[in-house]
């Protein structure tokens, strides 16, 4: 496989787990494709470890637009292969987005729809790129090794990233996104805990015990609604514990895009996060977990770094 055309375009597909119709999900796709005469190669990802490998690959083999057929998980991946690339490499590689996955945060920030594939090709042949930021998480591992992990759409720390990990675990059961999704939340309300944490945010010290954080480069799921991916910084909103009417309340407000007007929730904007301390916090980075970092960290964001393409 060898794009000789730089017209060319590479697709990633990532089947979402638990769909038994995989193969027509995709066959919609390439009607569309073949419609509008878009000349393509088609990879197919088995698992999630193996996309960073195949957006690898198709970055080596010379493709220019490499379109990930997935969520923001998968999204993730191939933003951290770019950046793993030469800058000189990675400004030549355009990325796209067909929502596909069980989070599609990053791609309805942009408006794309996942029951509109017509409209996203359309979109995409366009051709229309803007540079986008990343976040990025600096941490140490369990093995003492200082890593990094950048990020689109948000970085989760605490009771969220407990829901994610909830939420994948009752997935296996319920094979449903909303059951999963609603039983853990309601699992979390009658069982949730706070952690204590050490924040540093600018000029202000955070030093207490906190349900959720959430750093968003973009919409953060609903947590950080006002975050956007092109201005160099990232938004902080902080949840201090609530009681449990007020948890139904947050919910709501969530839900109806008013998070940040909840009286537990505290909003800050900044071009760095320095995370002293968070026992036993989990962290989720774009919708999956990560393993939880070892010590102090911290979350910068890097200004106009990966080509995206956006609507019209």
């Amino acid at each position: 496989m060898n794009a000789t055309d730089t017209q060319r375009w590479g697709i990633l597909y990532c089947p979402r787990n638990g769909i038994r119709s995989k193969r027509k999900r995709w066959e919609r796709l390439q009607k569309e494709l073949d419609q509008r005469g878009v000349h393509y190669d088609f990879v197919q990802s088995e698992a999630s470890d193996s996309v960073e490998r195949l957006v690898t690959m198709l970055i080596r083999n010379g493709y220019k637009t490499i379109i990930v057929v997935g969520g923001d998980s998968a999204l993730n991946d191939a933003v951290n292969c770019l950046m793993r690339e030469e800058s000189s490499v990675r400004r030549q590689v355009n990325l796209g987005v067909v929502p596909n996955g069980s989070l599609n945060d990053f791609a309805r920030f942009w408006g794309f729809n996942e029951a509109d594939d017509s409209q996203t090709v359309e979109w995409l042949t366009h051709g229309r790129i803007r540079s986008v930021d990343l976040g990025c998480l600096h941490y140490t591992d369990k093995q003492g090794q200082q890593q990094q992990r950048y990020f689109l759409n948000c970085v989760n720390i605490g009771t969220t990233a407990d829901i994610m990990n909830l939420r994948q675990q009752t997935r296996r059961v319920l094979w449903s996104r909303t059951l999963s999704f609603i039983s853990s939340v309601i699992l979390k309300i009658f069982h949730r805990k706070d952690y204590k944490m050490r924040l540093r945010v600018n000029s202000e010290v955070i030093d207490r015990r906190v349900m959720t954080l959430c750093v968003g480069n973009a919409h953060g799921y609903g947590q950080t609604p006002s975050a956007v991916p092109y201005n160099g910084m990232l938004d902080v909103t902080v949840v201090y514990d609530p009681q449990v009417l007020q948890l139904f309340s947050g919910l709501w407000l969530l839900i109806s895009g008013r998070f940040l007007n909840h009286r537990s929730v505290h909003p800050y904007r900044t071009r760095l996060l320095e995370v002293d301390e968070a026992k036993k916090a989990l962290v989720g980075i774009d919708g999956r977990l990560i393993p939880t970092p070892v010590g102090a960290y911290n979350i910068t964001v890097e200004q106009e770094v990966v080509n995206f393409l956006i609507p019209d």
